[in-house]
């Protein structure tokens, strides 16, 4: 794993020479030896192509490769950071909080409605996340970004999480996902418990829960 974190909102990243990995641009704090920073036009993986389905889904987000020999600190807005290790599996986060990411992952977009049906894509509208949310696969790490701390809550076939939508940072692992409700009267006449909507995230795998109910 390239990255190690300093503390809750620095991490440093360890690049080697035949290596890359993207981060988001203006995210580098400081450096040590010999390292370039290139704007990347294609906003990470997979070509033109990708960059093209990115730009669609409006999940294109400005990044920079990151290659050379050496350390660097990385940070954004002084949000925290939590560092993601992906064993082959896949991560899915909305592309504003990708930090930095190894350069060997496999970056995507996903239809939201592919994963949990019509509440997939009513789900991406209740949040403000869209229709579309970026995934990342392979054998590597991710750095996000989220307000306040984040912690790993795990998903089992026995039991679904329930999350609520502007707490959700990412999940991973093999997870449906949908939104739930419990609409009733109280929330009709403005008496409800503010917790009309959560997310339901049924399967194995994790998600990942920021200390906020506030979008970056």
């Amino acid at each position: 794993m390239p990255f190690r974190e300093i503390n809750s909102k620095v991490v440093e990243a360890t690049v080697l020479p035949g290596q890359k990995l993207f981060s988001q641009r203006g995210a580098m704090l400081a450096y040590k030896g010999d390292v370039s920073f290139t704007p990347n036009i294609q906003g990470g993986q997979g070509g033109l192509a990708s960059m093209i389905g990115r730009r669609v889904a409006n999940e294109a987000t400005p990044l920079m490769t990151v290659e050379g020999s050496g350390t660097v600190l990385f940070g954004h807005g002084g949000h925290h950071i939590q560092v993601i290790a992906l064993s082959g599996d896949t991560l899915y986060v909305e592309a504003d909080r990708l930090l930095a990411f190894d350069g060997t992952l496999q970056q995507g977009t996903m239809f939201m409605g592919s994963q949990g049906g019509v509440m997939g894509m009513v789900r991406g509208q209740v949040t403000g996340q869209g229709l579309f949310t970026t995934t990342l696969k392979g054998q590597g790490a991710v750095a996000v970004m989220a307000h306040g701390g984040v912690i790993e809550v795990p998903i089992t076939p026995q039991r679904p999480v329930h999350v609520d939508p502007q707490a959700y940072v990412a999940h991973h692992g093999d997870v449906r996902n949908k939104l739930s409700t419990a609409l009733g009267w109280r929330d009709m006449v403005g008496r409800g418990s503010g917790e009309a909507f959560q997310l339901e995230l049924s399967g194995s795998g994790a998600v990942f829960v920021q200390a906020s109910e506030e979008k970056l």
